[in-house]
């Protein structure tokens, strides 16, 4: 055997093993599980790059002392304010500006790719996103690198999923795992990291989704802490006594976190509305004044708000201090995100939260000056009201105080304040930070849930392609002889050209009441619904809907609106039924529980 041939035999046993494995992972639902594991370690090591880049640029801009965080110094260089976030943010904007001359559209984020597009993630757009993240928190801007963390995680697991050709479900859920490695990394919280997926990203929990899920964001908290940087988002090891009372007081800071959060979503949209009035490349550099003159009263305004809980919650300051950081914090995250700078809400949220704890039981205190001493425990509760109402994940809050603090106690008071806040959200405002982003982009969805296949199940999909097409021209005795009883209940009218002019039933064509004037009726005679037809890629529910509406059991499909060609027909009651199989099969897949259909088995008729 020459060398060549020896080559050749290798390239093709390569090629072979790699046909092997890809359809080994694609058939196997334990080799998707066991995938998640070395993917999650990825993406725990992605997460720690990146963070440390942060830190990195956060030490040269802003003169910190290495391994500090941004929004725990109490005391930064003048010069520094007052020039980094403004000359950072004017570069961010200009970038962008080119970089959207070139790609105007939005970028697809975990819960939309979930939502509308079966788990499919473009990577050079995530890439672009989480860079676009980066360069937003390193000019100081109030927001989490979690978007930037929780992006990266499902576009890496997107693509994975893709390139083996994953069924729409399992990519979902893939997605979905890798959010949960990031979070769980970025917080060193495996448990919160997978609810984090379960709720938000999912938005739903399914029994087929634990393993991966779970396995996902195990494997990215022990990353981190193999890298050496396990230090908990924050530590609390005091005890706390805490009575029944105590519960009705976590539920006035639930309220109080409802209307907050409210607040804070609403003036992100007055902001941003307000900035369109300017060119889209200046709005940045003016978020970036904003930062600055605010981080003049105190620089913990500035970043995501890591450190500033620990600095909060081991330090005691003043009422009015507390207020004025609040109301500090809240402006600098609605101009970081009205003018354009990218981030998540995820820690500003938590920092807010402990602030607004810190302020409720501020205020208790001026009345019973002995509930201060509970003060920790009321910014946890806080803490994670604040996060449920705004970011939309309530057992993800739970959770994360729990793995945080390993209080039972106070974990239950976190669990009534997020149940007290979630309820008010859901009840009146309807929206999470997330959900509110895709209303007033004018996507029509509420959450994670698979709503996508309704696009992907089209009239092409399921129409049928024989129809009985007939010249306007032909008589109706002729027309007897073409569709005797007994044969196709439809035929479809067209003129000289293959215009479709309208539909006859042929019970109508065998009537014997008409059987009289038979010899003067042409088909065009009995046809009807001339301007009513299906278009291909139409889904099935307009498909219903226009049933509905112009009272017909079957209707034609035609190629396009100009040649106006018949291509096939649709009936209604296999529209109807082909829809309800479909939402039956994604509803068990989200269960994890076998259908008891099997779509695709019945006929068309």
């Amino acid at each position: 055997m020459s060398f060549a041939q020896r080559i050749e035999a290798i390239r093709r046993f390569a090629i072979l093993r790699a046909t092997l494995l890809y359809r080994s992972l694609r058939s196997s639902e334990a080799s998707i599980i066991m995938l998640c594991a070395p993917l999650g370690i990825v993406v725990g090591i992605v997460v720690y790059i990146l963070r440390e880049i942060v830190y990195g640029l956060h030490t040269l801009f802003f003169g910190l002392a290495p391994g500090s965080y941004l929004s725990e110094q109490t005391h930064i260089d003048t010069w520094r304010i007052a020039l980094v976030p403004v000359a950072v943010c004017l570069f961010f904007g200009l970038l962008a500006y080119l970089i959207r001359r070139t790609r105007s559209a939005e970028i697809t984020d975990p819960v939309e790719a979930n939502a509308l597009f079966g788990g499919r993630m473009s990577m050079s757009e995530s890439i672009r996103l989480t860079l676009a993240t980066m360069f937003s928190n390193a000019a100081g801007g109030s927001l989490g690198m979690e978007a930037g963390y929780t992006q990266s995680g499902s576009a890496i697991f997107s693509y994975v999923a893709q390139f083996f050709r994953l069924r729409r479900d399992e990519a979902r859920i893939y997605v979905t795992a890798g959010a949960a490695a990031a979070i769980a990394a970025a917080f060193n919280a495996p448990l919160a990291g997978a609810f984090y997926g379960f709720e938000l990203i999912l938005g739903s929990y399914s029994p087929r989704a634990l393993a991966p899920v779970g396995i996902a964001a195990l494997a990215g908290a022990l990353t981190i802490q193999v890298l050496g940087t396990d230090a908990p988002l924050f530590a609390v090891t005091e005890t706390f006594a805490i009575t029944p009372a105590y519960y009705l007081l976590f539920a006035i800071v639930g309220v109080a976190a409802a209307g907050f959060s409210i607040l804070a979503m609403k003036a992100v949209t007055w902001t941003e509305s307000k900035l369109r009035r300017f060119p889209i490349w200046i709005r940045p550099a003016i978020g970036g004044a904003a930062l600055s003159v605010l981080a003049l009263g105190s620089p913990q305004v500035l970043g995501s708000g890591h450190g500033a809980i620990q600095y909060a919650l081991e330090n005691d300051r003043s009422f009015i201090f507390v207020a004025c950081l609040l109301v500090g914090k809240l402006l600098a995250s609605v101009v970081s995100l009205g003018s354009g700078l990218r981030g998540g809400m995820f820690s500003s949220a938590l920092f807010l939260g402990v602030l607004l704890g810190g302020l409720v039981v501020s205020a208790m205190s001026l009345v019973a000056p002995s509930l201060y001493d509970m003060h920790i425990a009321f910014m946890l509760v806080g803490m994670g009201a604040v996060g449920a109402a705004i970011i939309g994940a309530p057992i993800t809050m739970v959770l994360l105080v729990l793995e945080g603090t390993g209080n039972f106690p106070v974990t239950m008071g976190v669990l009534v304040a997020v149940v007290i806040a979630s309820t008010i959200m859901r009840l009146t405002f309807g929206y999470s930070f997330s959900t509110w982003r895709f209303h007033l982009r004018g996507l029509p969805i509420t959450g994670a849930h698979d709503v996508g296949w309704i696009a992907d199940l089209t009239v092409l999909r399921a129409m049928r392609s024989d129809p009985v097409i007939v010249s306007a021209h032909v008589p109706l005795l002729k027309l007897r002889e073409i569709a005797p009883l007994g044969g196709p209940k439809h035929v479809f009218i067209v003129d000289d050209t293959q215009r479709y002019l309208g539909i006859v039933n042929m019970a109508t064509v065998h009537d014997p009441d008409i059987t009289d004037a038979a010899a003067t009726l042409v088909a065009s005679d009995l046809a009807r619904g001339a301007g009513i037809y299906l278009q291909p890629l139409e889904n099935l529910r307009v498909a219903l809907s226009r049933f509905e509406t112009v009272e017909m059991e079957v209707l034609p499909v035609l190629n396009d609106t100009n040649e106006m060609k018949v291509i096939g027909y649709l009936t209604e009651a296999y529209a109807l039924r082909r829809y309800t199989q479909e939402l039956e099969k994604q509803r068990s897949s989200e269960t994890g529980l076998s259908s008891p259909y099997a779509p695709g088995s019945a006929g068309r008729n």
